[in-house]
């Protein structure tokens, strides 16, 4: 009889007990939870690799022999077990680019890997990357050129269902695929069957879009659909690895399509009043060029290069999908080994210990007493601070002085993109200073600041689409 009257009383007290975090209700578009494991990527990497690389073109032309693609030592374990150990989460394959030769024995064309010398005919390189991914734990994903200089009709409807044939042979064969990437670069001159002219489609209409991407949904609903208008992520409006300083996750779709002309600036720092999720994907070469060329090889872009180009990306909110292109053996290249060793050395070096976790916080202004201020440096992303306006301040106490370089913050974006503007100051000991100002936060914003030692940290909210919710804030 005891027993029972203690377990009534335990399980009225636990019924009674308010919850943990309680969820204050979404500001604006929201990202999907698909949407959310991409944010949670933050880098990965492009691979091109087809008859350019040994023609020394970057829009080969469609006429190039298969014959000419001849790897002499291919690898594809050396790529992706590079990949993976220098940080990366996943690989796109370009299975095929502009010039229309394919990366996997389609039926659809003799113009692909199996007419060329390549494991004598019988090679399959879309098959072996997704195989090696599949090895060592990184999401696969696809780009097939929608334009095809190779083709006899292209700009023709036959053609748009030979894109799709191809598509259907790609994802029935090689999934499961995490993003599906196509582009603008439509139309124009090529080899055309022979023809060899300029032709131009309507970009808006040609592909019907919707349907190909229906179609696709049909075979992998877990698909994200890169392009400039998205659906799902878009393009970020440069190739040179660098996003908005303002950058909003939202925009505008209804009017925008892939290759219209225009729209590079609102791609780049999206729309506060977006009335869809996009996010920005900033795409970048680790060379000058898409594909590997010799002349290039002094060229590579630096550790310290590419980590500048991380702070644009990933540290604007943004995903960096890096392109790293094999050689004419079938191999990364030396230098762009060495190159992505010591960009992944410095993020470790730079961004890898976080002097706040543990630290003491305090914060005005917080939605109820379950929103802890201490969720800000638990290191969990599925806790997190609210604020009950549009302004707040957060105060951080570090457990001993510190020098400073970076200061990192993160929304909970899952509740939508709110913070419009804010500002960062460090107390050293004697007085403030503030050491960064900004717009937008987002996923995830990372502020180069003058090394300054330490005592204190003070995160102004200065103006939102909302009450602020803030999921991590971290110094290092």
């Amino acid at each position: 009889m005891r027993i029972n009257i203690l377990w009534f009383f335990l399980i009225l007290a636990v019924s009674c007990r308010p919850s943990l975090i309680s969820t204050p209700s979404p500001v604006g578009p929201t990202p999907s939870t698909k949407q959310l494991e991409w944010h949670e990527l933050e880098t990965y990497a492009f691979i091109h690799f087809t008859t350019n690389t040994f023609t020394g073109k970057e829009w080969g032309y469609g006429d190039e022999s298969p014959s000419i693609f001849n790897p002499t030592n291919t690898n594809v374990d050396q790529w992706v077990r590079t990949l993976k150990n220098t940080g990366f989460k996943a690989v796109i394959l370009t299975a095929k680019h502009h010039d229309g030769f394919c990366l996997w024995p389609s039926k659809y064309t003799k113009h692909s890997i199996a007419a060329s010398p390549y494991k004598k005919g019988k090679g399959d390189l879309v098959k072996e990357v997704a195989q090696a991914c599949k090895k060592h734990g990184l999401k696969f994903g696809l780009y097939l050129s929608p334009w095809d200089r190779n083709r006899e009709d292209y700009g023709s409807p036959s053609y748009v269902t030979y894109y799709r044939n191809q598509l259907k042979e790609l994802f029935e064969n090689y999934g499961p695929v995490f993003e599906m990437w196509f582009d603008g670069a439509n139309g124009g001159d090529g080899y055309y069957g022979g023809a060899k002219e300029k032709r131009r489609i309507d970009g808006k209409t040609y592909y019907d879009w919707p349907g190909t991407i229906s179609m696709v949904r049909n075979m992998e609903p877990n698909i994200l659909f890169f392009s400039d208008a998205g659906p799902d992520i878009r393009w970020v409006g440069n190739e040179r690895g660098i996003a908005g300083e303002t950058n909003w996750n939202t925009i505008s779709p209804d009017t925008l399509y892939a290759g219209k002309a225009g729209i590079e600036s609102l791609l780049n720092t999206g729309h506060e009043n977006g009335t869809s999720w996009i996010p920005a994907e900033v795409d970048v070469s680790i060379r000058p060029g898409w594909f590997y060329h010799a002349e290039e090889d002094g060229k590579v872009k630096t550790p310290e290069e590419l980590f500048d180009i991380y702070l644009t990306s990933v540290g604007r909110g943004s995903n960096l999908l890096l392109n790293i292109p094999p050689d004419r053996r079938g191999l990364l290249h030396e230098k762009d080994v060495e190159h992505l060793e010591g960009f992944h050395a410095l993020l470790k070096e730079r961004l890898g210990h976080n002097y706040l976790r543990k630290a003491r916080v305090k914060a005005d202004k917080s939605l109820d007493k379950t929103q802890r201020p201490l969720y800000l440096v638990d290191g969990k992303k599925d806790t997190f601070w609210a604020a009950e306006d549009k302004q707040a301040e957060i105060e951080i106490s570090l457990n001993k002085p510190q020098e400073l370089k970076y200061i990192t913050l993160q929304e909970h974006i899952a509740l939508g993109q709110r913070v419009k503007s804010f500002e960062v100051e460090v107390n050293d000991g004697n007085r403030w200073v503030t050491v960064g100002r900004g717009t937008t936060i987002g996923y995830k914003r990372i502020l180069k600041i003058q090394p300054i030692t330490a005592k204190k940290i003070r995160i102004r909210i200065l103006d939102a689409k909302g009450p602020a919710v803030l999921n991590e804030i971290s110094a290092s």
